[in-house]
């Protein structure tokens, strides 16, 4: 294939999942599972593009599944997570462990009752279960940040925690049950489990002080090109994912705690950094899910076992194993109410890390792969179709939703964003006609104390305004405020001003009516009482 032509074929598969994500918020489908039907439109079964190289598939996923562990790390506030700490960590453990074992059991038990017994042994029951048993990290994201959700019981930033740090358990649990079906199901439990553990810490280490090492760097070194900063950070990333590859620790791990220890950490060049990482983050979704979705083959899908498997496996997980898993899981923790805990469960969502941990057993040929794959897949787009799109609204049902408070606008015509040490919020008021009938100066508006107007624009200029300046409907304003809350019910206030306004000459009329008729009603009184007096004289 010329470069060409293979440029023009990348490009109108980026070009086509970039315009399906309007789609996404327009019926409510997640954009991950339209990035995934875009692969599968061009594929095999569709437009007829022929991908079928397992390392380089492989190769894509590893890396932009790195690139987003850190991303999610960069973006997780300790703060945040802090309270629920412990929860998510058992949740991310122990809980991907319950979710793998549970499946496994129940899906070798059923198979052997029926007439698809010899299909699966058990150790291939287990394996096609560890694939599956971590929740998708850009799955969890992705949702509940495009839902703009605000969960009780601080169930956002555990549910964050627990996708962000569950896929290196499920990675190891994946490479661990490979070695098991490699070597004929005949494992020494011991070591595997020393394994396991090893893993763990040598890839938590590795990427906590990488993180520290990439604050220090960030700091001290001088490059007059600050737009390479951001380069260097994503360098970093990759580094610490081969290192810790090298070390046989953990790398999912590294990258992820890693991105946590630099993003909640004081660097130079920090807004350009997250900002490049929004940007490069969803490139690496949109490669991976493009490239799984190529990659599968639709017609296999529909075969009799696929789907029969894919469906058993799909309602086991859903409502048996990962209920069960988060039940157990959560039991020591007795602040978290029970709808929580359903809600947690429900968020049990698949992406595209159980498919990349399939295609590790596509890379290491074992047996029935290739079903393994095909099912992983199925399960994933049943998972993002029905937990993803009901997540909302599971969340209102259970009661676990708060109440969204209208957000201050984000600036559009002014480039402003404000550290995250600052604790002010920048916002832009567009000025009415209507906004202006209390007065037309800035210091009519009434804006509450700590809020500040910095710059107004009219039309194609900027000017700095005083508590004089005369506004003019058009104008926006960019305010910045210590009290978001107060600015946002002030705002509130003049809307409702807007639609409530009535001319003044309207307001002096009904005050001299008032007026007119109390006069009228003293001057009645006067007079009966003067004929009232003058009866009792005769």
């Amino acid at each position: 294939m010329h470069v060409e032509f293979f440029l023009l074929i990348l490009s109108l598969l980026f070009f086509a999942s970039i315009l399906t994500d309007k789609l996404s918020s327009r019926f409510g489908v997640p954009s991950l599972v339209l990035f995934l039907l875009v692969g599968m439109l061009f594929g095999t079964d569709g437009l007829g593009i022929t991908f079928d190289n397992i390392g380089l598939a492989q190769a894509i996923g590893t890396v932009a599944l790195s690139v987003i562990l850190f991303s999610g790390g960069m973006d997780t506030k300790l703060h945040e997570i802090r309270p629920v700490f412990k929860e998510g960590i058992v949740l991310s453990t122990l809980g991907v462990l319950l979710t793998a074992v549970i499946t496994g059991v129940l899906i070798w038990l059923i198979m052997k009752w029926t007439h698809a017994g010899a299909m699966l042994a058990l150790p291939t029951a287990l394996l096609m279960a560890a694939t599956m048993s971590s929740t998708d990290s850009a799955s969890v994201f992705s949702i509940l940040r495009s839902k703009g959700l605000r969960l009780k019981h601080n169930l956002r930033p555990m549910l964050e925690l627990e996708s962000g740090s569950n896929d290196p358990m499920a990675a190891v649990l994946t490479t661990v049950m490979i070695q098991v079906v490699q070597a004929g199901g005949q494992p020494n439990v011991w070591m595997l489990c020393l394994n396991v553990i090893g893993q763990l810490i040598i890839g938590a280490l590795l990427g906590f002080f990488a993180g520290k090492l990439l604050v220090w760097l960030m700091n001290k070194v001088n490059i007059e090109n600050e737009s390479l900063y951001p380069i260097l950070v994503l360098t970093s990333c990759i580094f610490i994912f081969s290192v810790t590859s090298f070390t046989y620790g953990n790398a999912f791990l590294a990258v992820y705690i890693g991105g946590l220890v630099f993003g909640n950490s004081k660097f130079a060049h920090k807004r350009s950094t997250v900002n490049f990482f929004d940007g490069i983050t969803w490139l690496c979704q949109l490669a991976m899910f493009l490239t799984l979705g190529l990659l599968v083959t639709p017609h296999e899908l529909i075969d009799k076992n696929v789907l029969i498997l894919g469906s058993l496996v799909s309602v086991i997980m859903i409502f048996v194993s990962r209920p069960s898993a988060v039940l157990l899981s959560l039991s020591p923790f007795r602040r978290l109410p029970f709808k929580a805990r359903v809600f947690v469960s429900w968020v049990g969502l698949k992406g595209a890390s159980p498919i990349l941990f399939a295609i590790l057993c596509l890379a290491a040929e074992v047996p029935n792969a290739r079903l393994i794959f095909n099912v992983v897949f199925l399960c994933t787009l049943v998972s993002l179709l029905v937990q993803g799109m009901s997540l909302d609204k599971m969340a209102k049902w259970l009661g676990m939703a708060e109440d969204n408070e209208p957000r201050l606008a984000k600036p559009e015509n002014f480039d402003i964003d404000l550290p995250e040490e600052i604790k002010s919020v920048a916002t832009e008021i567009r000025v009415t006609e209507d906004m202006l009938q209390h007065g037309s100066r800035l210091m009519d508006m009434g804006f509450p104390q700590n809020t500040l107007a910095i710059m107004v624009k009219r039309g194609t200029q900027f000017f700095v305004p005083t508590g004089k300046s005369v506004l003019q409907d058009g104008d926006a304003l960019l305010v910045i405020t210590d009290d978001e809350q107060t600015l946002q019910a002030t705002y509130r206030q003049i809307e409702e001003n807007q639609r409530t306004w009535k001319p003044a000459f309207l307001d002096d009329t009904v005050d001299f009516l008032r007026e007119f008729i109390v006069m009228m009603r003293e001057n009645r009184r006067i007079r009966k009482q003067k004929k009232k007096t003058k009866k009792l004289g005769n």
